[in-house]
């Protein structure tokens, strides 16, 4: 028998059968989809994650105060403007495009009988690049305000929602009151997703009005800007430098600072997203696998219906062979049958769900396709058919041509 005779026997025998060989279909097909759905999912996930760590800037490093460890006095050393001078004097090789100092701290802002609780930024006119923002309306304070103290600030996204029912032009110039001072807001800033309820001030303003009772000089977080995202290994290693000598520190088990990047922050949520990919489709599997048990429960049912054709066939001449192949060719068209219809169920769904948009996903990620994770379910659903259709197969192959005409 030829490859052709036995698929024209293989779609007879699934003809004969409609809703039994449906059913079969039905339980590979959803395997699939999901497979292909869930997959699609995890991209998406994990795109969306990479999107809002890159938009925050893969060169930028940061300098936090350690909680754990202390200098060889025994005493932690908070991070202060000395530290941000150092660095900003540091020299080249590798250089830095800036150095952020920002006091972060949280208060109510007030205006027209309305407030709003939110986190106070108090940072240098280096804040907008270090931190990747831009403005939406009006301009960012000057080193002139900062040395001054000037009570000016710059509203993110929510107080001006909340405050000026997020009409930027009507929040700019205003008068708000900030904690006990009053302040006017000079600037908008143009959310970005993440950030978005912050008011921006000049550190001394922070420092004098709200955060440290001023004449103080630390900060909470140092940002500093590497030349790209190459340089931030680089970079990290000469900010540890400087700190560690500006601290007299020479055992680094004894620092009082800590560095970090966006750059690891990334690679650690792609590895996190990997593994949460791989968690999705291996459930996703296990419905490929309960397919696979009912291809071959219907195949040992064939064979037993058809026993008595085996040992005819058998009887006039078929070989072994030719009776395994014939067997293995009908469940491999029922897994295709249903890889196929699950590749375009899976498919269909996932290009939906991405047309839709954020907008109508709401907080959810849309799903991204992954053409390989296609083309590997469907062969999966091949290498399911051959794999459980060879036991019924092979037994439908070892039949005695006598035994199998005496059944009945």
């Amino acid at each position: 028998m030829t490859l052709q005779e036995a698929l024209l026997v293989a779609v007879r025998g699934l003809r004969a059968n409609r809703l039994r060989s449906a059913l079969t279909i039905l339980g590979i097909m959803i395997g699939v989809a999901a497979v292909i759905v869930l997959v699609s999912l995890g991209n998406g996930t994990s795109a969306k994650l990479n999107e809002q760590i890159e938009s925050l800037g893969t060169n930028l490093v940061g300098v936090f105060q350690s909680r754990g460890n202390v200098s060889q006095n025994g005493r932690s050393q908070p991070l202060t403007d000395k530290d941000v001078k150092a660095l900003q004097n540091a020299g080249a090789s590798p250089r830095l495009l800036s150095v952020t100092p920002v006091k972060q701290g949280s208060a109510v802002l007030e205006v027209n009988n309305k407030s709003w609780r939110t986190s106070i930024a108090g940072s240098s006119t280096d804040y907008l690049s270090a931190f990747h923002r831009k403005l939406a309306a009006g301009r960012f304070y000057t080193d002139a305000e900062i040395r001054t103290s000037e009570r000016v600030v710059v509203l993110s996204k929510d107080p001006v929602k909340k405050l000026f029912g997020g009409n930027n032009t009507s929040a700019l110039g205003q008068q708000i009151r900030i904690g006990r001072q009053v302040f006017e807001v000079v600037g908008v800033l143009a959310d970005n997703g993440q950030a978005d309820d912050l008011a921006v001030m000049p550190i001394t303003a922070a420092r004098n009005y709200l955060i440290g009772g001023g004449g103080d000089d630390e900060v909470d977080t140092i940002v500093v800007e590497a030349t790209s995202q190459d340089t931030v290994p680089a970079t990290m290693a000469k900010v540890d430098r400087v700190l560690m000598t500006q601290h007299r520190i020479t055992d680094p088990e004894q620092k009082d600072f800590e560095v970090r990047s966006n750059l690891e922050l990334l690679e650690q949520f792609t590895k996190q997203s990997g593994i949460f990919t791989l968690f999705l489709t291996t459930i996703a599997a296990i419905s490929l696998l309960v397919g696979g048990i009912g291809i071959m429960n219907i195949m040992l049912v064939t064979v037993t219906e058809r026993t008595r054709e085996i040992g005819i066939r058998k009887a006039i001449g078929a070989r072994r062979k030719a009776i395994l192949k014939q067997f293995l060719i009908e469940s491999t068209v029922l897994a295709g049958l249903g890889g196929l219809v699950g590749v375009v169920v899976g498919v269909g769904v996932s290009l939906f769900a991405g047309a839709l948009g954020p907008s109508a996903l709401g907080d959810f990620p849309p799903p991204v396709l992954s053409p390989m994770s296609v083309l590997v379910a469907f062969a999966v659903s091949l290498a399911i058919g051959l794999f459980f259709g060879a036991y019924p197969a092979n037994r439908a192959a070892s039949l005695r041509p006598i035994e199998a005409l005496r059944y009945e």
